[in-house]
């Protein structure tokens, strides 16, 4: 298990922990938790409460299922057996449409209108540049001593190749193709907000509720604990590891989180993170982390990278024009948040 998973399962102890039964629900629904490891490289958590464990086990393997088929459709790293996935879309850019799964042109479809939404600050078509990030923390982890960053000229040179006119998506046809033929297709900065939220639609549709989905920085719940209230989410302080920032009470809502403070390697010791600025080709210096609550997992998942890369202004607008909230924190441990973002819960 990588350092970072044992850390997010570290966390899913404490989420765990802080949603036990209240005794006066405990005579009829009882918490069930079950965990993966094989979902978006992190550590997923289902809770359930349920007066049966069979039927707490079928939501959780539903869940699960679905995560799953998404986490292969859009491996950018890895192809299946009888499937077309993304991974086979980058590998064919500047060929013919690549017939997909419809999962696929539906995220690639949310992402577009997200990024245009956004000014751009989100890209999918960024795999050229971040794929030279991603190598250089691979070679950091295999040899932290001999850490170095991309080059600068390979950098400049994927920079050229991030258009998202790159990009075509053929819904009726459920095919897509790229077609510059150096494009590549990166959906990290929102795949798994989406594909948490239609694994919880798909079961709040075979009549579920009571449940919440934690999958490493992405928290969804659907519908309330059994005793009618809302579920405690706590949001991590990245200036304290471990220690909790705040929590804050949810229903039918998403919480999700970018930051700096987890996926990152350090040269002459600075530390470079994951969330890239597209117009620079390097880590954003802007926020230690973005928090973003709304009622769609997705929504919120390409807000907090949209919103990690641009003005505190800009992000107030973009995040009210989807009905989000947000929390900003600095580098100094500043703190600036949305009107509507919820209270924090003392006890």
């Amino acid at each position: 298990m990588s350092a970072i998973c044992k850390r997010l399962l570290r966390g899913v102890c404490l989420l765990a922990a802080a949603l036990l039964l209240c005794p006066a629900c405990s005579r009829k629904a009882q918490s069930f938790h079950f965990t993966y490891l094989d979902v978006f490289d992190t550590v997923t958590t289902v809770t359930v409460f349920s007066e049966s464990r069979n039927d707490a086990e079928a939501l959780a393997a539903l869940i699960h299922e679905e995560l799953l088929n998404c986490h292969r459709l859009f491996d950018i790293y890895h192809e299946y057996e009888g499937m077309n996935n993304l991974c086979t879309v980058n590998r064919l850019a500047g060929g013919d449409p690549v017939t997909v799964d419809g999962r696929i042109t539906e995220l690639l479809r949310f992402s577009a209108d997200m990024g245009k939404a956004g000014g751009g600050a989100l890209n999918v078509c960024m795999g050229s540049v971040l794929s030279l990030w991603h190598e250089a923390r691979e070679r950091a982890a295999a040899d932290p001593a001999g850490a170095s960053l991309p080059d600068n000229a390979a950098l400049r040179t994927a920079l050229a190749h991030i258009s998202p006119d790159a990009l075509e998506i053929d819904e009726r046809a459920s095919a897509v193709r790229l077609t510059d033929p150096e494009a590549k297709l990166d959906v990290g900065a929102v795949a798994k907000g989406w594909a948490v939220q239609k694994a919880c639609t798909l079961a709040a549709e075979k009549g579920y509720s009571g449940f919440l989905v934690s999958a490493g920085g992405n928290v969804l719940t659907v519908g309330a604990k059994p005793d009618g209230s809302l579920w405690r989410i706590a949001l991590e302080d990245p200036k304290n590891n471990g220690a909790q920032l705040m929590k804050v009470e949810l229903r039918d809502c998403a919480a999700v989180t970018s930051g700096s403070y987890q996926r990152y390697f350090t040269v002459d010791g600075v530390k470079y993170h994951h969330i890239i600025d597209p117009d620079t080709a390097y880590p954003a210096e802007t926020y230690l982390m973005v928090t973003v609550v709304c009622p769609d997992s997705g929504v919120a998942d390409a807000l907090s990278t949209s919103l990690f890369l641009l003005p505190v202004e800009d992000g107030q607008a973009l995040a009210a024009r989807y009905g989000a909230e947000a929390l900003w924190m600095w580098e100094d441990g500043q703190i600036e948040t949305t009107a509507g973002f919820p209270k924090p819960i003392r006890n």
